[in-house]
């Protein structure tokens, strides 16, 4: 690791920042209260609050945006002209899946094999865990020589637009000069990487009704239209034969130009079977970063165990679909919709309705930020240039942002490598990226003050 005195500064503070991880993780704020309770995310906002009011920030304030749940918003005057940036993390987790395949409790931050375990502990609760090293780094060191906002979500995961909303309202609020969005990550770890495209997202839900009610499958099955395997025929018109996504009229995108990602690594990070072979066409690049991708998230029907000898009247399932930049969440979800509509079979009732949306999202690379950002990470990473990749999930508010400030410069940064397994079971953090990325953002806050005026 680089003697720069910053780096010194944020490795003496890893103690006590993995001790505050461990206790962000412990709440469960899932933002929804059919899982968990509310009081849990309320509970996480008011932590992050607090943590933000500790740091000398000012206006700090728990923002009721329109989706019922609470961003955090709080101010750290800088010095006379100079330029503001806003950090952005969220303190909102995905739930935690199956408990019993997780090996330590997901709501305990818990040390194994040099990682730290628990959910949230990389997306994104160590994103706000980074910014407040990186700042307490620069107060160490001569003080942080920028004005700061920072915007902590409270419903990232849940798609439901509540803080793009609130800053739509309120359009002075999250202006800055700079953003720095700490919610992607490095291509891999000890690899800096900065993100340059999202794909956007929209999620539908789709309801099949056939039947008045269940009927005994002896004695009506053979002709009385089934539900379920009307869902699945439709689920099904979704996917060409090699698993590339088809919706008709829905342009299947670019080729991704830049980082590639070679296959053997990414069977070997998505932890693909044996024999199993991967789906799509073109460069694995053009597939999750460049591409629309359709996911089906959840089917209700009856489960195995306890099912009986029925033809299903009703059944309905949940569907992601991945929008690739240069394209329209809007656009695309219309074509979805009468997708699904007209692809039902044997005249079956059909019922989609729009549960969650968001923008594709494509920096400007050429801006004095990622210069300072490459700067920055050369330092971090001694040896290591800035790579640019893309990331196929979304941060909705991105895009929000980009058409609010068009003259803002966005910069991509987190702790989300492979290895942390966001979403899944066993999320974790590499506490040694955990470092050099709180270096990167001191630094890259230190070059930024000193190569850009005030707007």
């Amino acid at each position: 690791m680089t003697a720069d005195p910053i780096a010194e500064t944020i490795g003496a503070l890893l103690p006590a920042a993995r001790a505050e991880l461990a206790e962000l993780v412990a709440f469960r704020s899932v933002a929804d209260p059919a899982q968990f309770p509310r009081s849990e995310c309320e509970a996480a906002a008011a932590w992050c609050a607090d943590a933000l009011r500790a740091e000398g920030f000012e206006d700090v304030a728990l923002l009721d945006t329109p989706d019922g749940t609470q961003s955090v918003y709080g101010f750290l005057p800088g010095p006379q002209g100079a330029p503001t940036v806003l950090l952005y993390a969220h303190y909102d987790v995905q739930p935690p899946l199956d408990l019993e395949s997780w090996v330590s409790p997901p709501f305990e931050l818990t040390e194994r094999n040099g990682r730290w375990y628990g959910r949230g502990a990389a997306d994104c609760k160590g994103g706000f865990i980074m910014h407040l090293l990186a700042l307490r780094a620069l107060k160490a060191n001569g003080g942080v020589p920028v004005a700061v906002k920072v915007i902590v979500e409270g419903s990232e995961e849940q798609g439901t637009g509540g803080l793009e909303r609130y800053a739509e309202a309120h359009p002075d609020l999250l202006r800055a000069d700079a953003i720095v969005i700490g919610d992607s990550g490095n291509f891999r770890a000890g690899v800096p990487t900065v993100t340059a495209t999202l794909r956007g997202m929209t999620m539908v839900r789709v309801h099949i009704d056939t039947l008045e009610g269940n009927l005994h499958s002896g004695q009506f099955g053979g002709a009385a239209p089934d539900a379920l395997a009307a869902l699945i025929r439709v689920l099904d018109s979704l996917r060409a034969d090699d698993g590339s996504t088809v919706v008709d009229g829905l342009d299947d995108g670019d080729a991704w130009q830049g980082l590639q990602y070679p296959e053997e690594d990414f069977r070997r990070d998505a932890k693909v079977l044996d024999g199993v072979k991967l789906i799509g066409s073109g460069s694995i690049a053009d597939r999750i970063w460049a591409r629309p991708a359709v996911t089906v998230l959840g089917i209700d029907c009856p489960p195995v165990v306890g099912a009986t000898p029925s033809v299903q009247a009703s059944a309905r399932a949940l569907v992601s679909l991945r929008v690739p930049p240069g394209q329209r969440a809007g656009e695309v979800t219309e074509l979805l919709l009468k997708h699904l509509e007209a692809h039902t079979p044997w005249g079956a009732r059909v019922a989609v309705e729009q549960v969650g949306q968001g923008e594709p999202f494509q920096a400007d690379t050429s801006s004095p930020a990622y210069a300072a950002m490459a700067d920055a990470m050369r330092i971090a990473y001694p040896g290591q240039e800035m790579q640019s990749a893309g990331m196929g999930g979304s941060i909705p508010l991105c895009n929000t942002l980009a058409e609010l400030y068009p003259q803002t410069e966005m910069v991509l940064i987190g702790l989300s490598e492979p290895e942390a397994q966001i979403h899944a079971v066993n999320e974790s953090v590499s506490p040694q990226e955990l470092e050099r990325l709180s270096i990167t953002e001191a630094l890259f806050l230190r070059n930024y003050a000193m190569s850009r005026p005030a707007s």
